[in-house]
């Protein structure tokens, strides 16, 4: 009976550790990129997951904007919607579809993605489609163009990631 009871002992710290190792890796150092991954929706038709670039992605801890590529969709007429949904870190937040282009709107679409996060660890993280403000446009006279001509691809997003402790 010590035998076992040895066994199921050295088992449990076994099991213990190992799950401290996952704890660990899953946490994050202000700066370290947060790896994320898309898919795209365009007439019924999903796109497989790929991972985006590194300077495409959050930075943990730091508010930042970048200019995300969406490639043309397989058969892109302009008829349907496309959608967008993201995968975020390493713990895999979801974030469900987001409409980005034919939205029925004027305005140039920006994606705004919140993270919040406490310590090392993010806790959830958020996202929304918005109308770019003019100031972004004025400054981004090219992306306007770009965005409207239905023959210019990839298309670029601006995304603002926020970081908040909570």
């Amino acid at each position: 009976m010590g035998i076992p009871t040895t066994a199921m002992l050295l088992l449990l710290v076994v099991v213990e550790v190992i799950g401290m190792m996952g704890m660990a890796s899953a946490s994050y150092r202000v700066g370290d990129l947060v790896p994320m991954s898309r898919m795209g929706q365009y007439h019924a038709m999903r796109t497989n997951w790929h991972d985006i670039l590194g300077h495409h992605c959050p930075i943990f801890g730091v508010n930042r904007e970048v200019l995300l590529p969406i490639p043309k969709p397989t058969g892109y007429t302009g008829a349907d919607a496309y959608k967008i949904s993201f995968q975020v870190g390493r713990e895999k937040f979801f974030i469900p579809w987001l409409l980005v282009i034919n939205r029925k709107s004027p305005e140039i679409p920006m994606i705004d993605i919140h993270l919040r996060f406490s310590g090392s660890d993010i806790h959830g993280v958020t996202a929304k489609v918005v109308n770019m403000p003019r100031q972004y446009v004025d400054s981004h006279e090219d992306l306007l163009k770009e965005f409207w001509d239905p023959e210019h691809w990839p298309k670029r997003i601006l995304v603002r990631y926020f970081c908040c402790c909570s």
